[in-house]
């Protein structure tokens, strides 16, 4: 079977695709990754093997997100995203539809057409039998249409773009014909018929998702297929420092949040500072990863904590009693494993909602990153390090994990689904 792999040149995305590409290849599948021509390199590191398309136009992203946000944004995901976590009856068609007439043209648009001329001009010559493609890189879409593929989304985190894009289609459903606009499925309908084909529902999440979450944490879109898949860390290549090799003297917290806050934002919402000072009168040791560009910003370094622009999480995590960390799912996922209690500052897109989501579930307590203040972060951290529930939810939440099909178990399954699927989709016809 060929398996090709695309997204967008995002490390944090790329890096959760790595273990399941892997395992496909491991178990005697060709595999490809295509991305932009920079990113080559990346994957490349990985020892998987690049297909370099298209040009190297800059992603934007989510950097308009940050740091002004509407209220609905403030409830943690931008418009028409706040739907995943708003309830049916609380939403406004005309807004959600402005929502996603924005998101197309500003974000969705700008993310995918730098590669998908070249990404369908690939599939067609290399002939794929299963696309796998991470939910904002919809050119793998659109190559399975052209190509005839089947396809699927690896998600990365709780589904809010496919519980999105069911509520928006229910509304929809409500509205009279001529107010039935739909920016989504107009954009990528006008790439279907570019390839000869027409518009179908699958374009936009997939033939089916596989989804790293367990049962009480998942996002699920009614009617869609999610493929269950134990998450599994990748963080490129790493070393383990010297440091590490010793077990820690008194109870070590890991502070992280993220490298999407500085590589892709202004910076960290929450104030480092105040919360390093906030933690410094107590009996542990403090582990903080901040990026270089932000450490000059720090007021003071006390004396329990180690400042370190990078160190592998997984490595990190298990000598760890607890973590505070910014809710981003890559970090969320790896913290669980270990199973480590976790203090979450969300803010942006999906991490608010996956924090309430696991705060329910027991593991974690979560403060908004703009009101995480030192004085409420210590609180929530002396919890979770002496309350005995949250590790003990940790560890159930652990096992929850460890219950999903591996990568490999994986692979005889997504055989049949991409053989199951592909028998139905057939290629498009020429360009026209």
């Amino acid at each position: 079977m060929r398996v090709l792999f695309t997204t967008t040149p995002e490390k944090s995305l790329f890096q959760q695709m790595v273990p399941l590409a892997w395992a496909l290849r491991t178990s005697g599948h060709e595999v490809r990754v295509a991305s932009q021509p920079s990113f080559a390199d990346t994957i490349t590191q990985a020892g998987l093997t690049a297909v370099p398309v298209g040009n190297e136009r800059a992603s934007r992203r989510l950097a308009q997100l940050h740091p002004e946000r509407t209220e609905a944004e403030r409830k943690g995901l931008p418009a028409p995203y706040h739907a995943a976590a708003t309830a049916l009856e609380d939403l406004d068609w005309d807004t959600l539809r402005a929502g996603y007439e924005q998101v197309v043209a500003q974000w969705h648009k700008t993310d995918n057409f730098p590669m998908t001329a070249d990404l369908v001009a690939f599939a067609r010559h290399w002939r794929p039998d299963l696309i796998i493609w991470e939910p904002l890189t919809y050119a793998g879409a659109i190559a399975a249409k052209a190509s005839g593929a089947a396809h699927a989304r690896l998600l990365w985190s709780i589904d809010v773009l496919g519980l999105t894009r069911e509520r928006f289609l229910t509304l929809k459903a409500r509205q009279p014909a001529d107010k039935q606009a739909d920016p989504l499925a107009e954009w990528l309908g006008g790439y279907a018929r570019k390839y000869g084909g027409e518009f179908t529902e699958d374009m936009t999440t997939g033939h089916f998702s596989i989804d790293q979450f367990p049962t009480s944490l998942r996002m699920t879109a009614a009617g869609h297929r999610y493929v269950p898949m134990r998450y599994v860390p990748y963080g490129g290549p790493v070393s383990v420092p010297r440091w590490l090799w010793d077990e820690p003297t008194r109870p070590r917290v890991a502070l992280t949040l993220g490298i999407a806050a500085t590589n892709s934002f202004a910076g960290y919402v929450a104030d480092f500072s105040d919360i390093l000072d906030s933690l410094a009168d107590l009996d542990i040791e403090v582990v903080a990863t901040i990026a270089e560009s932000e450490q000059h910003k720090l007021r003071r370094i006390p004396d329990n904590v180690r400042v370190v622009s990078y160190v592998p999480l997984h490595v990190l995590l298990p000598t760890c009693t607890a973590v505070i960390n910014h809710a981003g799912p890559g970090t969320f996922l790896t913290t669980a494993l270990n199973p480590v209690p976790q203090v979450a500052v969300p803010w942006d897109f999906d991490e608010p909602e996956l924090a309430r989501r696991a705060e329910a579930q027991g593991s974690v307590l979560a403060i908004r990153a703009d009101r995480a203040t030192g004085a409420k972060v210590r609180e929530s951290l002396l919890r979770v390090l002496n309350e005995a529930r949250y590790r003990e939810a940790a560890t159930a939440l652990r096992d929850q994990f460890l219950a999903l099909p591996t990568p490999n178990d994986l692979v005889p399954r997504l055989e049949a689904l991409a053989a199951a699927h592909r028998a139905t989709a057939a290629p498009a016809g020429p360009a026209h």
